[in-house]
């Protein structure tokens, strides 16, 4: 009995260890790129708009139900997502790069 669990064991192991070599970590791959490579926090919307060009994709504005609420403008651009809050950068993240890829889902859009 213990053999049998054993064997299994092993075969479970040997089963699964391809899929988890097979995973890309979105983490691995940002680190990879310098940071001059995507827009800096406090940017104007044109400034990132001169430097990378028109986004793929403007997103709806979210948020701006109060004055309280800012409302956040999402473009989207191959390799990174874009988030302002009024005019100026607040964030950027990266974008899957595909399936295999571990990281964030896409923007709701």
């Amino acid at each position: 009995m213990k053999q049998t669990i054993h064997a299994l064991t092993l075969i479970a192991a040997f089963v699964a260890a391809p899929a988890a070599m097979a995973d890309t970590l979105l983490v691995d791959r940002a680190q990879e790129k310098p940071a001059e490579a995507l827009p800096a926090r406090g940017q104007t919307m044109q400034q990132v708009e001169a430097r990378f060009g028109a986004p793929q994709e403007r997103l709806q504005p979210r948020g701006g139900q109060k004055q309280q609420w800012p409302t956040i403008n999402r473009w989207v651009y191959p390799a990174f997502t874009v988030y302002f809050e009024k005019q100026r950068v607040i964030d950027v993240v990266a974008n899957q790069a595909g399936p295999q890829e571990v990281g964030p889902k896409p923007p709701i859009r």
